[in-house]
């Protein structure tokens, strides 16, 4: 087959979609991966390593990321979204909507980011197949669990909580959210959520298992595929040698990391890790965002270091102290590692909150609470508490036994042929 992918947003957005398309041309398929790049980073060379034919459109979005979170955190979640969507959707709807149709024109399926609505309406108006990518279930309505923050009433009137929040969800979005799709007169749409949002057929939790125990309660078009973890023998990165003697001349060290939104608060964020590491007395490798630290450079019991492949690195610490983002969140696990989230938004806060049901990380910490001491105390628990690692070193060893882009490619290759078949057979 030729397949189309098309994804919107950060690191965490893209990287899952070139392992997704790795694993498709792996499998016999050609594919095209089309990317919108929050921060403008390109993943060309990523994408010439895995031989995956790339495009960004557009070219440049104009968002501020660090303006921007200076305005947003002191927004809630629904005031956050709609300025983004503002800033950096909206605006250029119309040129993704353009290579959207490009995509549905020259391939015989596409997939898409789960917040791609364009590449939705292409595929409808192409009539081509579409696949939907989610990278977190929070959404995804049951009758055994409330939606996140809200009290879990029972299988009753649980849904009953899901349909005000669809609807709290339409009063916000729907408006901007379908004009694109009522401009090219297809059917209204009643809800959002999930009519627009995501395939009718197969949408793609990319979450492994162990996270979402409730999957078995989903909608049929849902199915936890797994982690989307991109190889890293082709990132062409290994431990340097001044590295490899900081890891060599003490204990497993924390690592620090506020992965792409580190760049909203660069300063705020190497000062807190910086002062916590000192409180808590500990070896630490953090993400440098600050040219006061450059990459590569050692402070005491502190190394500094740029950007890398997470896990190559992170088998050899002992916990990650992170934003909460579904990647990240999956990498430190896979890699046996217990967790210290500090989550700036819901999505990050959901995933704070399953680490700590699961016993792999300490009690929240939310980025508009932190401060050092709090986060030097989360430090020494989770030192101290050999439950976390023992706990961790559990998870990891069964997500490690999972392969989400093997089974993302049975469950595309299954769907589009069953259809293909009843397609064939109605006729």
């Amino acid at each position: 087959m030729k397949i189309g992918i098309q994804t919107w947003g950060s690191n965490g957005d893209i990287r899952p979609m070139i392992a997704l398309a790795d694993g498709l041309q792996k499998a016999g398929h050609t594919v095209t991966l089309v990317v919108s790049s929050l921060d403008n980073r390109s993943y060309a060379s990523e994408c010439q390593a895995f031989n995956i034919q790339y495009q960004q459109v557009p070219k440049v979005i104009h968002f501020n990321l660090e303006d921007f979170a200076q305005k947003t955190f002191r927004m809630n979640t629904a005031q956050w979204l709609v300025a983004l969507l503002d800033t950096a959707f909206f605006p250029y709807e119309k040129e993704i909507y353009q290579s959207a149709q490009q995509l549905v024109e020259q391939n015989d399926l596409v997939i898409g980011h789960h917040f791609l609505y364009p590449l939705k309406i292409a595929a409808i108006k192409g009539k081509k197949p579409f696949y939907s990518v989610t990278f977190c279930h929070v959404v995804i309505p049951v009758a055994s669990q409330a939606p996140f923050r809200l009290p879990n009433l029972g299988t009753v009137l649980n849904p009953l909580l899901w349909q005000l929040m669809s609807v709290i969800f339409d009063m916000i979005l729907k408006k901007k959210l379908t004009r694109l799709w009522n401009s090219e007169q297809l059917p209204k749409i009643k809800h959002v959520l999930p009519e627009l949002l995501c395939s009718d057929s197969l949408n793609l939790v990319a979450v492994d298992p162990v996270f979402c125990p409730t999957f078995s309660e989903w909608q049929p078009q849902h199915h936890a595929c797994g982690f989307l973890n991109l190889p890293t023998e082709n990132d062409n990165w290994s431990i340097n040698p001044d590295l490899q003697e900081f890891l060599n001349t003490g204990s497993a060290p924390v690592y620090m990391t506020f992965g792409s939104l580190q760049q909203a608060v660069p300063e705020w964020s190497m000062n807190l890790f910086i002062e916590a590491c000192q409180l808590a007395g500990c070896r630490a490798i953090i993400q440098t965002s600050s040219a006061k630290y450059p990459e590569n450079s050692q402070q005491e019991n502190i190394f500094f270091i740029g950007k890398h492949p997470h896990q190559p690195l992170f088998k050899h610490c002992s916990m990650i102290v992170h934003h909460g983002g579904a990647g990240t969140t999956h990498s430190a696990s896979i890699s046996g590692c217990p967790s210290i989230v500090i989550p700036f938004m819901d999505e990050q806060s959901f995933w704070a909150k399953t680490l700590e049901n699961k016993a792999i990380a300490p009690k929240v910490l939310p980025a508009n609470k932190a401060n050092a001491q709090q986060l030097a105390i989360r430090i020494k628990e989770v030192l101290e508490n050999k439950n976390y690692r023992l706990n961790a070193n559990k998870i990891g060893a069964t997500i490690q036994s999972h392969n989400g882009v093997k089974k993302a490619v049975k469950l595309i290759e299954q769907t589009f042929y069953d259809e293909k078949n009843n397609m064939s057979t109605s006729t």
